[in-house]
């Protein structure tokens, strides 16, 4: 089925855009899944989470005040961040520092929120968002929290990637590898998602927006399920055009 899919997309597609954009709540599994789904269609792919932490670090090293508004615009805009666009290759750098793993500690997620409720620095990090999608000629898979409504409306292909909470804690429990305790867990996920949902609604599927809830579902049948979504999208778009 997957092969079948992916014939289908670079068959149907070449050398045209596809902008694939997921949205989800933490521990939805969208990094994961949208990677994969990256993967096999051979898209490139963004993880705009991994900015905003990488902002949240570039602050707390400077000994930026977080609920300084004015002073989180301005580092937005000055810090200067590489973040890899493949899927088969996970890095994120902030002045040539390698923070790949430090955006994930306890302290970045307990302090991230502040910095993507911060509306300057969510349009600063937009805008670096949609240059990366014009970088890749609109072939790729961002995923994130405003992705579907906000990043890039015009998508053509837009999910909300959703599951119950009970799974959700599970899953970041899973991906963190027992670093956490199950208050910190609530914290990083039920919480943050709360304080985000202020700024942007990741909850609820907009208009035109399909939901995918993978509360019962495994990584690879989540994964199908998403590559169902664009195939069967791809397919209704190709009909119309003829």
């Amino acid at each position: 089925m997957t092969q079948e899919l992916i014939e289908t997309v670079d068959v149907v597609r070449p050398g045209k855009g596809l902008v694939v954009a997921i949205d989800g709540p933490s521990g939805s599994g969208k990094s994961s899944v949208s990677k994969e789904v990256a993967r096999r269609l051979k898209l490139a792919y963004l993880d705009t989470g991994a900015m905003y932490r990488a902002l949240t670090w570039y602050c707390l090293d400077r000994g930026t005040d977080l609920e300084d508004g004015a002073a989180v615009e301005a580092a937005s805009e000055i810090f200067a961040l590489e973040i890899s666009t493949s899927p088969h290759e996970e890095y994120v750098r902030v002045g040539g520092a390698d923070v790949t793993l430090a955006i994930r500690e306890p302290a970045i997620s307990a302090s991230v929120s502040a910095v993507a409720t911060t509306l300057g620095a969510r349009t600063e990090l937009i805008r670096r968002q949609r240059e990366l999608i014009e970088k890749h000629h609109h072939r790729i898979v961002v995923e994130g929290r405003d992705i579907t409504t906000v990043v890039a409306p015009g998508a053509e292909v837009r999910m909300l990637l959703t599951a119950s909470e009970e799974a959700r804690l599970r899953r970041r429990g899973i991906q963190l590898g027992g670093s956490q305790n199950a208050e910190q867990l609530a914290a990083q996920v039920t919480h943050r998602d709360a304080k985000d949902s202020t700024v942007v609604n990741f909850t609820q599927a907009a208009d035109g927006v399909v939901t995918l809830d993978s509360s019962d579902l495994g990584f690879e049948e989540t994964v199908d399920a998403a590559l169902g979504i664009v195939n069967s999208i791809i397919n209704h778009t190709v009909i119309h055009r003829d």
